[in-house]
């Protein structure tokens, strides 16, 4: 019977002497009788309390230990007992389903939580605070040829999003007097001047009006931005701002901000078909801004650009003003994505007030075969 004496071997915890003990369940069933000489006094363990040591556990032998629930995360009771009877080894296996499950005490969970959540906030200020903080240093960390493939992959993933927007075919505009326009455009800003990348310039069939910039020399214009612009001047500032993130590497330093260390891995090991960091930053070039600072030094480069090609600053003023009489409610991409900052426009009125003689940047056919290039 299971309430009769069994023999058994008792370890106090506090040295390593072995005591010959018998167990016994009590009346209730609820508990274990501990007896031996040893002992000064009978000792009851309740059920509920044991855990069973593992790596002990057979058939013919089981060690169980007190871990009893405690809020104040008291240390767990640091005797053994060693039970021999097969008889209530089988009965504890098949009548205590916590016998073997692991210890739960509230404190433990309560430090799990704390250290998960701290995990988290690491993770967290890793990413958010701690990458685009260093995103200036990050950036010139890339090889420079790592950053012409991944911005390379990046322009491939934008046409594949504004590709399924619009749903159709043809997306390049490859007219050709359109992309000898578009050149013309590029060689009369950059002439002379020695730029770190050589310029990857299209224009995309999409009715948004935007314009961006992707890593390592990726400029792209949507057809939506010729069709807002009334000169080629005003196509020419925007241009010549690009460029000038293009020069800053803004496009690599808002990878780091946007795809955080992925965006870093992705770069720095070549991985370009990782599909994290060129689906977020595509994402982001479409929808997220550059900083007021990038904005203002990517301004400053455009006027600098356009008055050393003698191109009339005041187009890069017009598109500005044109974008700001529209609807509010009808706010251009491109406004959305570079922020009109108080007197921005009036400032490049500003400047071109003080040019000396410019020169047209397009001759009118030329720029009606860029405006047509998608045609």
């Amino acid at each position: 019977m299971l309430t009769q004496a069994h023999a058994a071997h008792f370890f106090d915890g506090r040295t390593s002497a072995r005591h010959p003990v018998t167990v016994r369940l009590s009346e209730d069933r609820i508990a274990l009788v501990i007896e031996g000489k040893s002992l000064t006094a009978p000792l009851t363990w309740l059920l509920s309390d044991l855990r069973a040591l593992t790596d002990t556990a057979d058939d013919q032998r089981l060690t169980v230990t007190r871990h009893a629930q405690s809020d104040d995360e008291s240390p767990h009771d640091v005797a053994r007992l060693v039970i021999l009877d097969p008889e209530l080894i089988a009965w504890m296996h098949r009548t205590r389903p916590n016998l073997f499950r692991a210890e739960t005490h509230p404190g433990a969970i309560r430090r799990l939580l704390i250290y998960a959540g701290g995990a988290a906030a690491a993770c967290l200020l890793l990413l958010f605070v701690i990458l685009p903080a260093l995103a200036n240093s990050l950036a010139r960390l890339i090889p420079i040829e790592r950053e012409i493939a991944f911005g390379k992959t990046v322009v491939r993933q934008m046409e594949r999003q504004l590709n399924w927007l619009d749903a159709r075919e043809g997306f390049h505009c490859t007219d050709p007097a359109g992309l000898t326009a578009l050149d013309t455009l590029l060689q009369r800003l950059t002439g002379g001047r020695d730029m770190q990348y050589d310029i990857s310039l299209q224009v995309f069939d999409s009715g948004m009006v935007n314009a961006f910039a992707a890593p390592g020399g990726q400029v792209v214009i949507l057809r939506g931005l010729l069709d807002q612009a009334e000169t080629p001047e005003e196509v020419a500032g925007v241009l010549a701002h690009e460029l000038g993130h293009v020069e800053s590497r803004d496009a690599t330093r808002l990878t780091l901000r946007a795809a955080g260390s992925a965006g870093l891995l992705t770069m720095l090991i070549g991985d370009v078909t990782g599909g994290t960091a060129v689906a977020v930053l595509g994402e982001r070039l479409l929808s997220a801004s550059y900083t007021r600072e990038a904005e203002t030094a990517a301004d400053n480069f455009a006027l600098e650009m356009l008055a050393n090609a003698r191109v009339d600053v005041a187009g890069f003023g017009d598109f500005f003003d044109a974008l700001a009489e529209l609807e509010p409610f009808s706010l251009p991409e491109y406004l959305a994505t570079h922020p009109a900052t108080e007197g921005r426009a009036a400032g490049a009125h500003a400047f071109a007030a003080a040019q000396d003689e410019t020169a047209p940047i397009l001759t009118k056919t030329a720029w009606q075969a860029l405006k047509a290039i998608c045609d």
